[in-house]
Order: structure tokens, then sequence, then C-alpha cells
């Protein structure tokens, strides 16, 4: 079958600027570029998405800002934080996986949906307000586990648990943090989760499961989307541009944080969560985790049990059988794997499974308030932020961290006044529409 006469046309302006001088300007490979064009259905797309990119980025730029206060939203933060950012550790993370289109997936997904605004309603008044386990917090936006934060900021955690008393805010610290969890716990003066991830030795991972409940963890994270690894070809690519000698951080000073996609224990001196630990008989894992470790997991704590990384109807329902306490509808912020499948279009699917029985928090790619909008319309409990809150930190440390927490507080409450919702229960599927 011929080309329409719209692909022609797009196709020879596609030609077209394969050939500009533009392309080259904004760091793209002419000949890469090209290849897109004629390579599959979707590669015209692809090339189209690229344009548009290098359009944006041959326009003017606007000014930096050089203060927190001085952000319209949280993107303004991004520039500035990627410019104070050592180059590798920026690559760590911004990295997806493969050609990192999971990131992409995660933004475009929000837009399959429309809001229905609804008018004439008293929202003098509102209340954003989610109840986790008991304890209340005044939005649904949950401060997501992003390791190694002092890569980013000296202050690292210790910064971001700091924003997070300041504006009330569940935090969830990550395992290989650069702060112990009775640091952040300390710095926060309050209830900070724990997120885990797996290690080879089962004594290990019951005492650092042990550590976290004493430390006053009222909730365990275990998440469950890297444990066949990552392929993060942007960082690495960011870090061989990085030419510092880092002894002090990375054993043969290579700056490649997070290199396998997995948990590296050969050098854990910045990991204050992964040392400290008895001598104890080995108990090795045979494979990698299976729902019986679940069933481990649970049987080793009185904490709430939470798996972070379900996308799947399936999955939840398994994971509900299993007495699960919640779940994170989760494909790591586009760095597990390179499924292509939003967050936001797995979360009905997850919620099915669920079946209203524990709380479904969701995240991936959430920038604006209109994005928490949506996803409380389709049923999640709360969502969850990374990389803005990192852009902050970046940028202007805690008061970054602050400022972009209020940004999406205010820009969501913004969207419940004019949806006419004056609390998350008010919020439903009848306030959005597929696009």
């Amino acid at each position: 079958m011929g080309m329409t006469d719209p692909e022609q046309s797009r196709r020879q302006f596609l030609a077209f600027l394969a050939a500009s001088p533009l392309v080259a300007a904004a760091g793209f490979d002419r000949n890469a570029f090209a290849r897109f064009i004629g390579e599959s259905p979707d590669s015209p797309k692809r090339a189209l998405g690229l344009a548009q990119h290098i359009a944006q980025q041959s326009a003017p730029q606007p000014p930096l800002i050089t203060a927190a206060k001085d952000a319209l939203d949280v993107f303004d933060f991004e520039p500035v934080a990627q410019q104070k950012i050592p180059i590798a550790h920026w690559g760590y993370l911004a990295t997806g996986t493969d050609d990192d289109r999971t990131i992409q997936a995660n933004r475009e997904g929000f837009d399959r949906w429309a809001l229905r605004a609804r008018r004439l309603i008293d929202v003098s008044k509102i209340d954003a307000s989610v109840s986790l386990f008991g304890t209340r917090y005044p939005t649904p936006i949950i401060i997501n586990p992003v390791g190694s934060q002092k890569a980013f900021h000296p202050e690292g955690e210790i910064a971001v648990a700091r924003a997070a008393k300041s504006q009330n805010h569940l935090q969830v610290l990550s395992t290989v943090a650069t702060t112990s969890i009775e640091d952040a716990i300390a710095a926060r003066g309050g209830p900070v989760w724990f997120q885990l991830y797996h290690q080879s030795d089962w004594a290990i991972t019951r005492q650092i499961v042990q550590r976290a409940e004493r430390a006053g963890a009222p909730a365990i994270v275990f998440t469950v989307d890297l444990l066949g690894g990552s392929n993060r070809e942007t960082m690495i690519r960011e870090a061989r541009r990085d030419t510092r000698e880092c002894i002090k951080c990375h054993l043969g000073g290579a700056p490649l944080p997070g290199i396998s996609g997995r948990v590296d224990d050969r050098d854990n001196r910045r990991k204050p969560n992964l040392v400290g630990y008895e001598q104890q008989t080995p108990i090795m894992e045979v494979g990698t985790p299976t729902w019986e470790f679940i069933d481990r997991l649970k049987n080793a704590t009185k904490m709430k049990v939470l798996i972070k990384g379900i996308t799947t109807q399936e999955d939840a329902k398994l994971a509900v059988a299993r007495g699960v306490d919640g779940l994170f509808v989760s494909n790591h912020g586009g760095r597990a794997e390179n499924s292509m499948r939003a967050t936001i279009t797995s979360l009905p699917d997850v919620l099915l499974g669920a079946a209203g029985k524990i709380p479904v928090i969701c995240d991936g790619g959430f920038r604006r308030g209109t994005d928490i909008f949506k996803a409380m319309a389709l049923g999640a409990t709360a969502i969850g932020i990374g990389r803005p809150y990192i852009w902050g930190l970046g940028a202007f440390g805690q008061e970054g961290v602050e400022t972009v927490l209020a940004i999406l507080r205010k820009e969501f409450e913004v969207v419940m006044k004019q949806s006419g919702t004056t609390s998350l229960a008010k919020i439903t599927r009848d306030h959005i529409t597929p696009r």
C-alpha cells in the first residue's frame, strides 16, 4: 500500500530536516536521525518527536532561575540541577533503560486523559489529605526512594528529610541511600518508610529489615522490578564523559554509580544501610526471589510490607493473596524494563487485581498537579515522585526540595478546585475522560 499524501509530506520534511545543520547543532547524529525515516511505521513518528526536540533546543532558552522562589513549575529546577551536578551523577539520575523510551512513555501516558471540570461547587475549603496506615499526610504526594542522594548535594537525604518534615510529607528511604535510616528518621522527626533491595544473603537481609524496624520505620517497601538487572545506556555514556577520579566513592575511581542496575555489594563505603551487621552463618539465596520470599519477609517483621514494581492485575492478585499490605505501581521511573507501558496506564490494571483491599500508590513521570489528579481519579491512593525533588535538591538543597513539593501541592489543589472536588474521596473517574 502506498503512502498517503500526509505521510509522504512528513517523510519529505523529515528528510529535509535530517540534512539541516540544526540536527548537528542540537547534538544528534545525522545518519542515525535519517535512519529513523522509513524503518517502520513508528519511525517517522519517532523522528518527528526528535524534530520537535531539535526545534526546542534551537529556540532561545529562558535564563536559568537563580533562587528556588523564582520557579514557576518543577521543570525550572532541572537545567539548574544539571548545571550543578557532575556529569556521571547526572547520567545516573537521568537514565532509563535501553533507549530511555519508557521514561518518555510515562510522561505521554498522562496525555491520554483529559479533565472534565465541574462548576458552581463551593471549593473555598478543600482537604487534599490522605491516611496511610494510620498516619495522615496533607497531600497524597510521597517522596519516593532515590539512591545516592549525596551525589546530587552534600546534604543528600538529610536535606530531603528536613524538607519532608517542613512540608509534612511521607519519605521513603532507599537501601542504597547515602544516609542511614536512623539519621533520616531523626532529620525527618517522624516516620520514614524503608525501601528494600534484595541481597544475596538472607542473613544480611533479615538484619537490614530488623534494623529498619528498630529505627522506627513503620513500613518496608520491597522493590521487585530490578531483580533482572537494567541496561542503563544513558548513564554509561554520561559517565564516560566524566574525567574525574573518584577513589573516595567508587571502586577503581570511575564515577559509575548503579552500573549494574542491581545493588553492588563490593563497595559500600557510601551506603550506611548496607554495613555494620553481625557476621552470621550465611543463608545464601538460590536464584532470584519468588513469592516465597514475600512470605519470608512478612514473617521477619511486624512492619507493613509493600511491594514496589507491580504493573499487572495478575501480580496484584497474587500480592493480595500473600497478605501484602500495599503496592507501588512502578517501572522504576523508566529505568527497570523498557516496557513502553506508562505506569498511569498500568494503574487501572493493578487496581482491578487489588480490588480495593490494599493501598495502591503510583509513581513514574509525575511532574504536574494535573498528573496527580488523573492518577487519583483512576483510583490511586497516593502518588510518588523521584526526579523532580532531586532536581530541587541538586539546584538549591533543602529549599529546592521544599519548593518542588509546594509547587506540586499548589498545582494539585488548583486542579481539585477547578474540578469541583473538595476532598480526595470526591475525585472519581467521572472527572476524567479519554482524549
